[in-house]
């Protein structure tokens, strides 16, 4: 029941909420298209933007802590932080067509290791900081966050958690990869304004 109600909440999409608050384009047919808060980034309202990447952890972490308080069961934990990065991915109540799942990703792991959640911080704000690129900063992430599963959630449903999570972000950032590639992917832009 756990995973079924988490699936729920991550079926809630902070961009199109938020978009719609702010009197903003629906952001699955502006931009990249993409329902998350890069994509509310590119349409210059930075507040829309931390609103909707807050709102993204929030719904990660929110069911995790109540499973947490419910059931210290490492399998039903695993199996409802999955079930939570996946109803963004795969949204029930939108079609199920999600965002890529970064921010809900890092939200789920806070819920589970605060430590690991701020690890993960440190290294997408340093790989953002160094190469400028969005996607970049969450894939090398995603790749890394099994070895900080390793050391901060030791066990083999975390780390099966975190291998499936790395491998779904990796999966949804293909098109990311590819204009990396060939270098017509979108630097971060911090100026523009409103």
């Amino acid at each position: 029941m756990l995973p079924i109600l988490a699936y729920l909440m991550g079926s809630i999409s902070s961009a199109v909420l938020i978009a719609r608050i702010f009197d903003m384009p629906d952001p699955r047919t502006v931009g990249s298209g993409n329902p998350g808060a890069t994509n509310i980034l590119r349409q210059g309202n930075k507040v829309a933007a931390a609103v909707t990447l807050l709102g993204d952890i929030i719904k990660g972490i929110v069911p995790v802590v109540i499973t947490r308080l419910i059931s210290g069961d490492p399998m039903i934990l695993a199996l409802t932080a999955a079930a939570t990065f996946l109803g963004h991915l795969y949204p029930v109540f939108f079609q199920f067509k999600g965002g890529k799942g970064v921010a809900t990703a890092l939200g789920v792991y806070f819920g589970l290791s605060p430590l690991m959640g701020l690890a993960l911080v440190f290294t997408w704000l340093a790989t953002a900081a160094t190469f400028r690129y969005s996607s970049l900063a969450a894939i090398l992430t995603a790749v890394i966050s099994p070895l900080y599963a390793w050391y901060f959630l030791p066990g083999a449903p975390f780390l099966i958690l975190t291998v499936f999570v790395a491998l779904m972000l990796v999966w949804r950032h293909l098109g990311n990869i590819k204009r990396l590639f060939s270098g017509r992917e979108d630097k971060i832009n911090l100026s523009r304004k409103r």
